[in-house]
């Protein structure tokens, strides 16, 4: 950050957030609070804390897994099973606006940290959690992992090549959807205690979020009474559109309107197809997929990925070269946008992570804190949050109730 441009911390700055999240999509929604600028207050089972922590590759102890998701947080390490740690737990949601937790249903309940004990207390208090199925139904107490949600949600379905098994989604996004749909939740209750003066219980479904992603995809099943079939990188009823085969790899080619085939056309030096009769429309196109791929896929085979790029560009053609993680994130654009930072990690030193993917125009702010190594905080967080003294602080360690 260029020492001329004033920082500042962001807008949740003063909010405090009491995260008793792991693996990722807990730890996804209170990542998204701290980029805004919430102290997040990460709390970690004593032994091997959150459990990506020993997800590998691990380099020097730190999991690339952990590193992720876990930006710009502090470490406390308490033992919510010892009566004296739960208690701790307690004080620390007393003092907090915010409290995320994603263990399945009951389980914050049977520790005394669910939210009908700690809204009692403290009806101010924002209570989300987030689990697989929510905590209603009849799937609410069954396990959940991605690739499960993805399953169950429809969305796993509709990924892959015809004919052929379904695909992963390459993205988490059955756990990811929980760092999105969380995070409004709890800002919409924020404006929302503004007004009212009392917290709200949250309840975040992992499979509620991707079946509401579902989109036109469900809407296509409401129309048809059937389910959409798998079209691999293709659309079902735009084309052209999808991976198309080059001289030296393959490209991306998208065409959505009228003004887009058009200009595919020029691009290609075809321009009487653009009101050929067999393809002026969408409906056209799809029904003729196969001869208009065939003509788009003999001008992208005969040039480089690098001369199409520049084609297509020079005629405004939705398009782009399918770059891997590593060339992603040192293209030109990426680097602009400042997608990549470097922080000072307490065991790894500078290590490169990625930035915040919302910003502020005109109001930056510094970069984000580095992942915390286990426990790193626990003694300041105890101090500075609950005022503990240092011979209590000592004491609590000593009786193994934090670390």
């Amino acid at each position: 950050m260029p020492g001329d441009v004033p920082t500042w911390p962001g807008p949740l700055h003063g909010i405090r957030v009491v995260d008793f999240t792991r693996v990722l999509a807990g730890p996804a929604a209170s990542l998204a609070l701290a980029d805004l600028g919430a102290e997040v207050i990460k709390v970690e089972p004593p032994g091997g804390g959150d459990e990506t922590r020993g997800f590998p590759p691990i380099r020097d102890g730190e999991s690339h897994y952990f590193l992720s998701v876990n930006r710009g947080k502090r470490s406390i390490v308490i033992d919510l099973k010892a009566p004296e740690g739960a208690a701790l737990a307690r004080d620390l949601a007393a003092q907090s606006d915010i409290l995320i937790e994603n263990y399945r249903p009951g389980v914050m309940d049977r520790l005394g940290l669910g939210y009908a004990a700690l809204s009692a207390a403290d009806p101010r208090l924002i209570y989300c959690a987030i689990s697989g199925y929510g905590q209603t139904g009849p799937l609410k107490d069954r396990p959940s992992f991605d690739i499960v949600l993805q399953a169950m949600s429809g969305a796993l379905s509709v990924n892959g090549e015809p004919g052929a098994l379904p695909t992963r989604l390459g993205l988490p996004l059955g756990d990811l959807v929980g760092g999105i749909n969380g995070p409004i939740a709890i800002l919409a209750a924020l404006h929302e205690r503004h007004a009212t003066g009392r917290g709200r219980l949250i309840d975040i479904s992992l499979m509620d979020g991707l079946v509401g992603l579902l989109g036109y995809q469900a809407q296509l099943a409401f129309f048809t009474g059937e389910d959409p079939a798998r079209v691999g990188s293709q659309h079902a009823n735009l084309v052209p559109y999808g991976i198309f085969p080059a001289a030296d790899g393959s490209i991306v080619v998208a065409c959505l309107t009228a003004a887009f085939w058009a200009r595919i056309c020029a691009a290609i030096g075809r321009d009487e197809l653009a009101d050929d009769p067999r393809y002026d429309s969408l409906e056209k196109r799809r029904d003729a997929r196969a001869e208009v791929n065939a003509i788009l896929t003999g001008f992208t085979q005969a040039h480089s990925v690098a001369d199409l790029v520049e084609i297509f560009a020079a005629h405004q053609v939705p398009h782009a070269p399918i770059l891997g993680i590593t060339e992603a994130l040192a293209q030109p654009q990426a680097v602009a946008r400042g997608l990549v930072v470097e922080v000072d990690h307490a065991v790894l030193g500078k290590v490169p992570i990625v930035g915040r993917p919302i910003r502020y125009a005109d109001a930056p702010q510094p970069n984000p804190t580095a992942p915390p190594v286990l426990g790193e905080h626990t003694d300041a967080i105890l101090g500075e949050v609950l005022n503990l003294p240092a011979e209590r602080i000592a004491a609590l360690r000593q009786a193994g109730v934090v670390a």
